[in-house]
């Protein structure tokens, strides 16, 4: 099975990620801008960081992924992957995002962010 990585990330956390991952599999790796068309792509692991309920860039690869691959979904973001309630309120996200077709065949994994205050856009300091 043909498979790919492919990440969104505004600040680095799922970029660097996704190059370890691309080092431990030797699978392909791409940013979601440069993704493209993923037909005959069986399986796409997609890192991507979470803001605001949404996973960066996955709005854009969502609707070049094959009907019949499984994806990956690596969400990575500031929020404590071990509090119930956080995990809650991101798979309500995904599901908002996420047709439910897609969420089906979905394999969810939630990832721990970085932030550095000096490199955060004002509305992202604003929060």
């Amino acid at each position: 099975m043909k498979s790919l990585i492919v990440y969104g990330s505004q600040y680095g956390s799922a970029a660097r990620y996704a190059r370890k991952l691309a080092e431990l599999t030797s699978l392909p790796l791409t940013g979601y801008r440069e993704a493209g068309d993923l037909a005959g792509y069986g399986c796409v692991v997609y890192l991507g960081g979470l803001y605001a309920g949404g996973v960066k860039g996955l709005k854009t690869v969502l609707p070049t992924l094959p009907a019949d691959a499984r994806l990956l979904l690596a969400t990575v973001g500031l929020a404590d992957v071990q509090d119930p309630e956080n995990i809650a309120n991101i798979q309500k996200a995904l599901a908002a995002q996420l047709p439910a077709a897609v969420l089906a065949r979905t394999t969810v994994f939630h990832l721990r962010g970085g932030i550095d205050y000096e490199k955060l856009s004002l509305p992202h300091r604003a929060m």
